[in-house]
Formats: structure tokens, C-alpha cells, sequence
């Protein structure tokens, strides 16, 4: 079933079900109070709610419609039968119908308006991310495209020792660009209004465990100390993109925390959440890398950025749309013992086990 059809149905859901209020409303208020005195404004009450909240005119004009024809055969003399020649039920009908054309004209304004500004905010993110993009990956194919150079044109004259080291440096740049092609696509796939996450109940310990295997070979002397409740956490998600998220925030640290020594994953429960909280003790954000972290425009001479490549969060955007996209939150600050704090919150699944 497609979008516009189930828009459709869930319109046509909210006019019965408002109308069916209306109708019960008024029913309740002929029956105590014995007036008939309110009806025609209750009913145009709906009119403009069912107005407001679907999509077009169509269900505004055939909610005033169906009003007419409600009054008029359930409260209005002679009572249910139709007489459409008292000048009151025709002039309710008018006023009903000026209200829904009104009402559906006035919200289709809005939406466009609320359609552009979210076109506008998309190219904006676009634009971010082509400048983004033209910065992080300048600098390490320069640096690969330096080294190969180098390693070509004095072959004979390196030694062993120099050409690893060479190729050691092309090898890195080459995974790093790898990893930032992946949170592209990422962000590619997020951008979709209509992509739809699977997923599937995930244990958090298991999940942790997969990330830190991963980020050990890539940071061997950098100890991260984990922080788990003793309940078993279940988690709905899609495990690639979360593990993706945790690996994006322990990297943005090592990358960007300077004199950092210690770098924490923290898991807590709260209610029916899962916070996760990746936490390092280096030198902290300013409060406008804070504000605009997560939307990958953070200037290129921040402090946020490292010496060998100019980051501009891409990485934090990834996070935010990877989070979002599962009906969750994320957030950053700086902890009060110096460095950063970023959490983020995901619904976790209860697990009966006693079965």
C-alpha cells in the first residue's frame, strides 16, 4: 500500500471519527439540556478541525456536506426524515461550507510553506555536505597520491624501513577514506524521508563488544572503559548502523580530543530507554562547536578539527540521522571534569525471562 492511499484511509478515519464525536456531543446536549441552540456550531467545529488536520479540500467540503444532511434528518423537525426547505439548515450548510473551503485553503498555504522551508533546509544540508566533503577528502589523496609519488620516483633510493612507512601512511589514509565513504552513503540513506530501519532485537553487551573488537585494531593502545548495568539489555535497532555510531564517536575523540587519556562508554536505564554514553577527558568543545556538532557545518578552523585532516563532522552528522531514523535522541556537552559527553537514547525491549 503506498503513501497516498494511506493517507486516504487515515483521513477518512479522522473525519468519521470527529464527526461521530460531534455527533455524540450533540446527541448528549439535545438530551440533558433539551436546546437545540448549539448544534450548527459544534457541527462547524468539526467542519474546521476535520479542515485543519487532513490533506487537500475534499474531506473539509464532504465533512460539511455529510454535516447538512446530519443536522438535518437528526436535529431538525420532522426528525429523522429530510426537509431541506427550512432557510436556517441552508444557511448552516453555507456557513460550513465557507468554513471547510476556508480551513482546507489556509492549511494547504501552511504546508506549502512548511514543504518549502523543509526543501530550503535540505539543500542547506546538502550544501554542507559538498563542503564537507570537498575538505576531508582533499587532504588524504593528496597525502596518497605524495606517497605513491614518492615511493615510484625513488624506489632504488628509499630503504626498506622508509617505503613501509610510506605505504603504512597510504594504507591509513585509504581506510579512513573508506570509513567516511560509508558514513556518506549513510547519510545518503537517512536523507530518504521514506527509508524505513529493520530492526531486530539486538544485546546491547554483544553489540559492545563488536565495536570495541573493531576499534582495537585501529586504536591497539587506547584502553576504553566500559560501563554496563547488571539487566539485560535488549534493544530494537539495526545493529550495522548503531555499531556505526558507536565506532563514529569513539573515532571522533581519538581524533579530536586533544590530550585526552581516558575515553569511557557508560550504559544506563531509565525507564524504558537505553542511554549510551560516550565520554573522553581531553579538551572539551566551545558552545558553538556544541550547537552545531551533529549538523556537519562546524567551521573549518574550529578546535574541533585535528592537524592531518580538516573534519567538519561529518561523522556527527551520521550520528544524528542514524539515532533519529531510530525514534531516538542524541545530545553532547562537555563533562564538568573536562572533555566531552555525547549520549544518545534508544526504547529497549523487555525480555521475559522466565519463559
Amino acid at each position: 500500500m503506498n503513501n497516498s492511499v494511506r493517507g486516504m484511509i487515515r483521513d477518512a478515519a479522522f473525519m468519521i471519527a470527529v464527526l461521530a464525536a460531534m455527533y455524540l456531543i450533540n446527541f448528549a446536549i439535545q438530551e440533558v439540556f433539551e436546546t437545540h441552540t448549539m448544534i450548527a456550531a459544534i457541527f462547524v467545529l468539526g467542519v474546521f478541525i476535520i479542515s485543519m488536520k487532513t490533506e487537500g479540500y475534499f474531506w473539509g467540503i464532504l465533512a460539511s456536506l455529510l454535516c447538512v444532511f446530519i443536522v438535518n434528518f437528526t436535529f431538525t423537525a420532522p426528525y429523522y426524515a429530510f426537509n431541506f426547505t427550512i432557510p436556517e439548515n441552508l444557511a448552516s450548510a453555507l456557513v460550513m461550507l465557507v468554513v471547510s473551503i476556508m480551513t482546507s485553503a489556509m492549511n494547504t498555504k501552511v504546508k506549502i510553506q512548511e514543504k518549502l522551508k523543509r526543501e530550503t533546509e535540505q539543500e542547506r544540508m546538502r550544501a554542507n555536505l559538498l563542503r564537507a566533503i570537498s575538505h576531508d577528502l582533499r587532504t588524504p589523496l593528496t597525502s596518497i597520491y605524495g606517497s605513491t609519488s614518492t615511493v615510484i620516483q625513488h624506489y632504488d633510493m628509499l630503504d626498506k624501513a622508509r617505503k613501509l612507512q610510506l605505504l603504512d601512511e597510504v594504507r591509513n589514509d585509504a581506510d579512513w577514506l573508506i570509513r567516511m565513504v560509508e558514513n556518506l552513503l549513510s547519510v545518503t540513506r537517512m536523507g530518504d524521508g521514506n527509508v524505513q530501519i529493520a530492526k531486530t532485537p539486538t544485546v546491547l553487551e554483544e553489540l559492545l563488544e563488536s565495536v570495541l573488537v573493531k576499534f582495537r585494531k585501529r586504536y591497539p593502545n587506547q584502553k576504553v572503559h566500559v560501563s554496563l548495568p547488571e539487566e539485560f539489555i535488549m534493544i530494537p535497532m539495526d545493529a550495522m548502523l548503531i555499531e556505526q555510531v558507536l565506532i563514529n564517536l569513539l573515532e571522533n575523540a581519538m581524533m579530536h580530543a586533544v590530550g585526552m587519556q581516558n575515553l569511557w562508554i557508560n550504559v544506563r536505564i531509565s525507564e524504558n530507554n537505553a542511554i549510551v554514553e560516550v565520554a573522553d577527558d581531553g579538551c572539551g568543545l566551545t558552545s558553538e562547536q556544541l550547537e552545531k556538532i551533529f549538523t556537519g557545518s562546524v567551521k573549518s578552523d574550529s578546535k574541533l578539527l585535528d592537524g592531518k585532516r580538516n573534519s567538519m563532522g561529518i561523522g556527527m552528522l551520521v550520528c544524528n540521522a542514524i539515532i533519529k531514523a531510530h525514534g531516538g535522541t542524541i545530545s553532547a556537552k562537555n563533562r564538568e571534569g573536562g572533555g566531552t559527553a555525547i549520549c544518545f537514547v534508544l526504547e529497549i525491549e523487555e525480555v521475559n525471562l522466565e519463559q
